[in-house]
């Protein structure tokens, strides 16, 4: 399955990406939401988005809120280096809300089974 990751600090995007590459999937990296919108239009078969929360000019909700008002429901997991923040899991189309930690890969892959589980 092709995912789009959305992190501006490019090490960060790698890592998660080859999370995804172990996990058998496709990922398709962009380094801010300007780009992760140009990814959309290129690749039709995105089936997910993993974003980082904290970017410049259009964080991870941001990102979220604005691809929702283009009708874009992709399943979306954001990713952050902080305690995921109260509340956040309960954002309107967000399937998950996890921590940049030792256990992420685990955690990655979680998610995105629970985001396809029908």
């Amino acid at each position: 399955m092709r995912i789009l990751v959305v992190d501006d600090d490019s090490l960060a995007g790698e890592i998660t990406a080859a999370y995804l590459e172990a996990l058998g999937h496709e990922p398709v990296i962009a380094l801010d939401a300007m780009e992760a919108a140009s990814q959309l239009d290129t690749h039709a078969d995105i089936a997910l988005i993993v974003s980082d929360m904290h970017m410049p000019l259009i964080d991870g909700l941001a990102l979220l809120a604005m691809l929702r008002e283009q009708g874009i429901t992709l399943p979306f997991i954001l990713l952050t280096g902080d305690a995921p923040p109260p509340g956040a899991t309960r954002q309107p189309g967000l399937t998950a809300c996890l921590q940049k930690d030792t256990d992420l890969d685990v955690a990655l892959a979680r998610a995105i089974e629970q985001a396809f589980k029908a």
